[in-house]
């Protein structure tokens, strides 16, 4: 629509020119004896017409994003009380079914690579017959592989308590796949149900309830009062709390989306055996990574030292200088022969041991005893205890020329752990804003810290 207003315009305009231009070409011949063409004499129309034209580029280019901009200032007029993960979730959800949100299979990849959304017009509403296509595309629990979400991009839907779940498989080290199934699996026949799975989401129901309950005073009806200065079109949109909960987030009525119709098929009646719970579990690790691995290895089969670096860091919480020190500082200590690129089996071993930071903190406590610097043969040692598995010379050696300060071979593992523990929480981590009060706000906070 705002692409046909722009044309529309723009030809109104170059109409009402040309029938100006022609006129003053017959009526203006002679201006105190000297000729003058209708272009001259028209200048005024011709600088009218152009800010008007320019005025409807811009109509057209903003047009897509302004609806997301609005749903996004009444999200923050009518200040309810989400948590980081329920605002991420409705910012890049991107479809809707019978007044409940879903973000797609691209949507939730995109979440936790990606800073923001896509831009979009509005979010799509599905119908019926689209829930039918997606449902005929959605391959079966035997079927996984290490590219299905990438495979079926907009033809799956995912919900808030899903959302949520697939979050913790990400974090979750192999040996806890046992854990999260055993959990599901109440009556112990090493089996899930598709009702022993939607507990889940009577659990994450219940949890929200018990936040929302303790947040503060309700009204008589049981919802919180609407906060002051809230916008009509904020409840409107957004409701209560309540309404949030039910209608927006977790809707009373259920729809079979992607991960029930592939762990339990169409008609639910699919029993999920752990076998295929672990192989979900593992090609949902592998297909993040590789997204992300080929982010900077641009179809390659490597990337650099100081890519996989950017990659370690990327979801840090340093200032600018201090992320350029920890990459010089790789650059400086990384002789020319030794630079050979980091393949995607080295970072997927490197990021399974991530998932596993907490056994390795206990394993540095017991084997050092008073918080010391760890040496590369000590670090391989403990990573091996830990996972099972070795990790390459040559990626300990770059994590130790990134995180060695100075320079003497030995590791400061508390500080090591504590960027890694903010690199597993990519997709929640806070950008500061550059320009305006929060900005500000951000630079004064850190000079604070810095001088003291």
């Amino acid at each position: 629509m705002a692409t046909w207003g722009g044309v529309r315009y723009m030809k109104s305009w170059l109409h009402f020119f040309r029938k100006c231009e022609g006129s003053a070409s017959k009526t203006f011949k002679v201006v105190g004896g000297t000729p003058l063409t209708g272009k001259l004499v028209l200048v005024p129309a011709i600088l009218t017409s152009s800010a008007l034209c320019y005025l409807a580029a811009r109509r057209h280019k903003f047009g897509a994003v302004y609806a997301l901009k609005r749903q996004k200032d009444v999200l923050e007029s009518s200040a309810l009380k989400l948590t980081s993960r329920e605002r991420r979730f409705i910012k890049f959800a991107s479809v809707e079914h019978q007044g409940q949100l879903y973000m797609t299979t691209q949507d939730f990849i995109e979440s936790i690579t990606e800073a923001e959304p896509r831009p979009r017009l509005k979010r799509r509403i599905l119908l019926p017959r689209d829930l039918d296509h997606f449902y005929a595309v959605t391959p079966r629990a035997s079927k996984s592989t290490t590219h299905m979400f990438r495979d079926l991009h907009d033809t799956g839907i995912i919900s808030y308590t899903e959302y949520l779940f697939l979050l913790s498989v990400l974090t979750k080290p192999a040996t806890g796949f046992r854990i999260a199934f055993n959990m599901f699996d109440t009556d112990g026949n090493e089996r899930v149900s598709r009702t022993e799975f939607l507990v889940l989401e009577k659990i994450f129901s219940h949890a929200r309830r018990e936040r929302r309950g303790s947040g503060g005073a309700t009204d008589a009806e049981g919802s919180p009062p609407p906060a002051p200065g809230a916008s009509s079109a904020g409840l409107r949109l957004y409701g209560s709390d309540e309404d949030v909960e039910d209608d927006i987030l977790q809707h009373k009525k259920k729809v079979n989306t992607t991960l029930l119709v592939h762990f339990f098929g169409p008609k639910g009646d699919h029993e999920l055996s752990y076998d295929e719970f672990k192989q979900f579990m593992e090609n949902l690790q592998e297909e993040v990574l590789e997204i992300e691995f080929q982010e900077f290895a641009k179809g390659y089969h490597k990337i650099s030292e100081v890519e996989f670096a950017k990659i370690l860091l990327r979801y840090t919480y340093l200032r600018p200088d201090q992320y350029d020190l920890y990459i010089d500082r790789l650059v400086e200590r990384m002789e020319e022969t030794s630079l050979r690129g980091v393949t995607f089996e080295e970072f997927r071993d490197f990021c399974s041991f991530l998932n596993q930071l907490e056994d390795f903190a206990i394993a540095m406590r017991m084997y050092t005893m008073a918080d010391q610097p760890i040496s590369q043969e000590e670090f391989h040692r403990a990573v091996r205890i830990c996972t099972g598995k070795a990790l390459s010379d040559h990626v300990v050696d770059t994590v130790f020329c990134i995180f060695d300060e100075d320079g003497d071979g030995q590791l400061s593992y508390k500080e090591f752990i504590g960027f890694m523990k903010e690199r597993r929480q990519r997709g929640f981590k806070t950008t500061p804003r550059t320009t305006g009060w929060q900005a500000f706000k951000y630079c004064v906070k850190q000079e604070m810290r810095t001088s003291t």
